[in-house]
């Protein structure tokens, strides 16, 4: 039986994000999810947390891994992590959702190869800037 340990790995840090967003569990969380969807990946938990006085971290464990969020409203950014295993779930259609409903002013992306070898970037994540 042969097994893959091909996986996809999509880092993001958004800047530029409204306060209200960022500081929202129930916000994040239900975007977070509908991103799952979008994808077709598998959700199996979901960790969330709101701290004091603000901030947001949401983690969704996947059948395939998982897709994260840390968020600092007081400076509009938030860091965005998805990863998924195989090649049938792309986690770049996660990470694209949640930047059309994050609405950030830049983004910056890297996209890395995992499990055949060395840890390789297909995709070196440049700064642009999204509309509002």
């Amino acid at each position: 039986m042969f097994f893959s340990t091909y996986g996809k790995h999509v880092v993001l840090d958004v800047w530029g994000v409204a306060f209200e967003k960022l500081n929202s569990v129930d916000f994040l969380r239900d975007r977070m999810s509908e991103a799952v969807s979008a994808c077709s990946a598998t959700l199996l938990s979901v960790q969330e947390h709101q701290f004091t006085p603000q901030g947001v971290t949401v983690l969704m464990m996947l059948s395939e891994s998982h897709l994260s969020i840390h968020t600092y409203p007081e400076s509009g950014f938030a860091s965005l992590d998805c990863y998924t295993c195989g090649k049938s779930i792309d986690p770049v259609v996660a990470i694209d959702y949640m930047i059309k409903v994050l609405k950030p002013k830049k983004v910056y992306r890297k996209i890395l190869k995992r499990g055949e070898g060395a840890i390789i970037s297909i995709c070196e994540g440049k700064s642009k800037v999204m509309p509002v």
